[in-house]
């Protein structure tokens, strides 16, 4: 995610907890909420696809995917 992105983030976080939001600020920072998270759990995907697990035996498994 763009760094700008972030910043404004912070500021209508900052700006909620003083003077409160409008509603098109409100909107604003659900959607820039949503895609930090989406990137973020996109990242965290790809992390884990490349974990690998090692037995005491030697032998090396990639980690499953848990299924809910």
């Amino acid at each position: 995610m763009e760094h700008r992105k972030i910043d404004r983030i912070n500021e209508l976080a900052r700006k909620q907890k003083t003077v409160g939001l409008t509603a098109s600020e409100v909107e604003e920072q659900a959607a820039l909420r949503k895609e930090y998270l989406d990137e973020w759990k996109e990242n965290m995907r790809q992390v884990l696809e490349g974990v690998v697990i090692q037995h005491p035996d030697g032998t090396r498994e990639k980690l499953k995917k848990r299924m809910n």
